[in-house]
């Protein structure tokens, strides 16, 4: 018996593996919008989604593999779209995801369609542009480091920690007795601590100077340095997850493309990003890279 013949017309849309494509359906549904938004930008478009919600969302050395999975179908000196969540993490391994970013790019342009914070906004810095809307952050960059309390061991910013310390010494200085709750704290201190805090705080400023200088202020150290010096001060910044909106990063002199909610490409990036967020609050994912044509999700 004759099989049924799929008209040349209907062929066209349909897939050579249904079932792949059926479990599949919202990776290939995103990266379709993808590529029509790449149709409309003339950009490539590169995904770093971060599940602000999960415990392992940080920039990790581990993202370095899949991210360059995702990197190796852009062709060099293209004008790139890199849309990015994370919470922040290791600066080490955002500088390494920064080189191989920069090493296809030609044109950078950072969309942070919610939040980019701490070593995120390092990657930012490297961009040409950053666009924002309403919904959008960036963070500090001082570094954060492991630090022994009471409670067990904490995340403290570097600088916070060095400023505590040299408190301690001060009250001491003065024929203060010693409070009882800095045991814990001193405890746990010694000099590779302290020197570890010094350079962390210094590798921060130089990896903010470093992209600054080769992006939105190309060639003029002396602005990127005062930029630098500004993100990572504690003093106006004394909460690590403090919220630089729009206003805030244009006025520290960020290049800060706003785009009002209702405008139709930052509407095209949004739909795209809360089906990331919907998606990987479903699935308890952790983190997603994805560009038109290559997807990993860990």
């Amino acid at each position: 018996m004759d099989q049924p013949q799929v008209p040349p017309s209907l062929s066209l849309f349909l897939p050579n593996q249904p079932l792949t494509h059926a479990v599949n359906r919202d990776r290939y549904d995103r990266q379709a919008f993808i590529k029509e938004i790449e149709k409309v930008t003339g950009r490539r478009v590169i995904v770093y989604m971060s599940n602000l919600n999960h415990s392992d969302s940080a920039i990790l050395r581990e993202d370095i593999a899949p991210f360059n999975e995702i990197i190796a179908s852009i062709d060099k000196d293209s004008d790139v779209d890199f849309i990015i969540q994370s919470p922040g993490g290791d600066p080490n391994a955002a500088e390494i995801i920064v080189h191989t970013l920069l090493s296809r790019t030609k044109h950078l342009r950072v969309v942070v369609p919610q939040a980019a914070k701490s070593a995120a906004t390092l990657v930012s810095l490297a961009a040409d542009e950053i666009v924002m809307s309403n919904t959008s952050e960036l963070g500090p960059i001082d570094p954060q480091v492991t630090i022994p309390t009471s409670f067990g061991l904490a995340f403290r910013p570097a600088q916070a920690f060095l400023n505590g310390l040299e408190m301690i010494k001060k009250e001491h200085a003065n024929g203060q007795a010693l409070n009882p709750a800095y045991y814990p704290f001193l405890k746990g201190v010694d000099a590779a601590l302290i020197d570890y805090c010094l350079k962390s705080i210094e590798h921060s400023k130089r990896l903010a100077v470093k992209w600054l200088s080769r992006s939105m202020h190309k060639g003029n150290l002396k602005e990127a340095q005062r930029i630098a010096e500004e993100l990572i001060n504690i003093e106006k910044y004394p909460n690590h997850g403090q919220v630089i909106d729009h206003f805030d990063a244009k006025s520290i002199g960020l290049n800060v493309v706003y785009k009002p909610y209702g405008d139709e490409l930052w509407q095209a990036w949004w739909r795209l990003y809360v089906n990331y967020i919907v998606m990987m609050r479903e699935r308890e994912v952790v983190k997603i890279f994805e560009s038109s044509d290559a997807s990993v999700m860990l």
